[in-house]
């Protein structure tokens, strides 16, 4: 869990948080907190005063309780929970899935579908995309990079989902962030069914829940 939530966020030296660890980042939430069976993870925005902090660590695991002490702090624009899982499970793409390294030379593939990721193929190594008919239908790629933990983002056309794409995808992306020397993470939300049975095929490890709120 300290591997996946370092890895979501980019952090100050005295911990807080400043941004998620992208290459173009986005803003921080005031809090997240990861729960674990050994324990917790909490992690508060830089901003927050020191007070606050300590009350909300003090809090532990009481969702309800952090909740409201933040929205006494200042509105809560978002609320946000769901499961978070290492693939160290070695699966394979089906044997007749086209499943290839998308880089500069080839990311023209992405174009008709995925348009919106071609800036960011050079920034997010490794990049899998599985192909039909010479165009990809379903990516994944290293969204938030550490040495030590990279962590999936993934995508699925929607005419082509329900296929077995994304599990095809993200284990071939799994065994290339581990060739890489790194683990590989895997994190969704809690209303996200489909992207949590595309974990349990993948026979991923679940490390714990997360829960943040902006």
């Amino acid at each position: 869990m300290r591997l996946h939530v370092e890895a979501l966020y980019r952090h100050d030296a005295r911990g807080r948080i400043v941004s998620s660890n992208e290459w173009q980042p986005a803003p921080a939430p005031r809090f997240h907190l990861g729960r674990t069976s050994e324990g917790l993870e909490h992690r508060f925005r830089a901003d927050l005063p020191d007070a606050l902090c300590e009350e909300l660590a003090a809090l532990g695991a009481d969702e309800s309780a952090i909740t409201r002490v933040l929205a006494a702090h200042a509105p809560i624009e978002r609320v946000w929970r769901g499961p978070a899982y290492a693939l160290l499970a070695d699966v394979s793409p089906r044997p007749n899935a086209r499943v290839v390294a998308i880089d500069a030379s080839n990311a023209d593939l992405l174009r008709g579908g995925f348009d919106a990721w071609l800036d960011d193929v050079p920034h997010r190594q490794p990049f899998l995309a599985v192909l039909e008919d010479d165009r990809a239908v379903a990516v994944c790629a290293s969204v938030r990079i550490t040495s030590a933990a990279h962590e999936a983002g993934v995508e699925t056309l929607a005419a082509a989902r329900g296929q077995g794409h994304a599990v095809d995808v993200v284990a071939a992306w799994a065994t290339a962030v581990r060739h890489a020397g790194a683990l590989a993470l895997y994190s969704t939300s809690a209303d996200n069914a489909a992207s949590q049975r595309v974990a349990a095929k993948l026979g991923a490890q679940p490390i714990g829940t997360d829960f943040r709120v902006t």
